[in-house]
C-alpha cells in the first residue's frame, strides 16, 4: 500500500473487521491481505478456491493513484472474476486480456466525449490511474468464477473509509466521483458525499445489460475535465487520452 494512503488509513487496520495489530506501509501482499474478520473469510477462501487479483495487485489503486494526486474516483463493485482479468483497478485488465464488455462501452463514452481519444487495444487503464483517476472497487478481492462472492465480509467498510480519506484530504480540494449503476450511487449516498465541494456524476453502468439506458451519452468525462479546469485552471483536467500514447 502506498504510504499517503497507508497514513490516511492506519486507523482502520486496528479495527474489529480488520486486524489487531497494524502492518507497516510496505507491506503490499499476505501480511496487509489477510486481516481478523476479513482475514479469517480470505484465509478459508484461499485454501478451497482461486481469490482475484492476485494478492500483490488486492492494493495496486493505491500505488498507482496517491492519496494527494487523486482528481477523480470511479467506482466499480467487486473485481473481474475471470482468469488472468483483474488486477487491482476496477474495470481494467492487463494484456493480452480481451476487453470486457464493460469496458468498451467507457472506451465508446471516452470516444464521444474527449475528441483526441482513440479507442486502444488495450484494457489496462494504469495510465489514467497515474494521472489522478481512482479506479476502485468497493469490494477489492473476489472468488474465481463467483461474482459478488466477497461482498458483505468488510471489504465495503475499508472501501468507504477510502472514500472518506479523498473527500476530507489535508488539501481541501474537491474531486470528481463517477457512480455508474445503484450499487455505487448507493455508496455516494451511504458516505455523504459533500456535492458543494465535490462532483457525483451518477449515470447507468456500462455493462451491455445497461450501458444503452443512460451510460452511452452521460458526457461524464467532459463534464469532469470542465469542472476540474474551471474549479483548478487550465491543465487541471485528466489527460483520459493518455492511452494512445502507450
Amino acid at each position: 500500500m502506498h504510504k499517503s494512503w497507508y497514513d490516511a488509513l492506519q486507523h482502520e487496520f486496528d479495527r474489529d473487521y480488520f486486524l489487531k495489530g497494524s502492518p507497516t506501509h510496505s507491506i503490499s501482499c499476505v501480511d496487509a491481505y489477510f486481516r481478523e474478520q476479513l482475514k479469517q473469510f480470505l484465509l478459508q477462501e484461499h485454501k478451497l478456491y482461486t481469490i482475484y487479483p492476485p494478492m500483490a495487485d488486492v492494493y495496486s489503486w493505491s500505488r498507482l493513484t496517491p492519496l494527494e494526486a487523486v482528481k477523480v474516483v470511479i467506482l466499480g463493485q467487486d473485481p473481474y472474476h475471470n482468469v488472468g482479468q483483474a488486477h487491482g483497478l476496477s474495470f481494467s485488465v492487463l494484456p493480452p486480456t480481451k476487453i470486457p464488455g464493460s469496458l468498451r462501452n467507457i472506451y465508446k463514452q471516452l470516444a464521444n466525449d474527449i475528441p483526441s481519444f482513440v479507442i486502444p487495444q488495450t484494457g489496462d487503464l494504469s495510465p489514467i490511474a497515474r494521472s489522478g483517476v481512482l479506479w476502485l472497487n468497493t469490494s477489492l478481492t473476489v472468488r474465481a468464477h463467483k461474482a459478488y462472492s466477497h461482498a458483505g465480509k468488510g471489504w465495503e467498510t475499508f472501501t468507504a473509509q477510502v472514500i472518506r480519506a479523498v473527500t476530507s484530504r489535508a488539501d481541501g480540494k474537491g474531486v470528481v466521483f463517477m457512480a455508474w449503476g445503484l450499487p455505487a450511487q448507493k455508496t455516494c449516498d451511504k458516505i455523504g458525499i459533500d456535492e458543494t465541494k465535490h462532483l457525483v456524476l451518477r449515470s447507468a453502468h456500462p455493462s451491455p445489460l445497461s450501458a444503452h439506458r443512460g451510460f452511452i451519452g452521460n458526457g461524464h468525462f467532459r463534464k469532469a475535465n470542465e469542472w476540474l479546469s474551471n474549479k483548478y485552471g487550465d491543465g487541471a483536467e485528466i489527460k483520459w487520452d493518455i492511452l494512445n500514447d502507450e
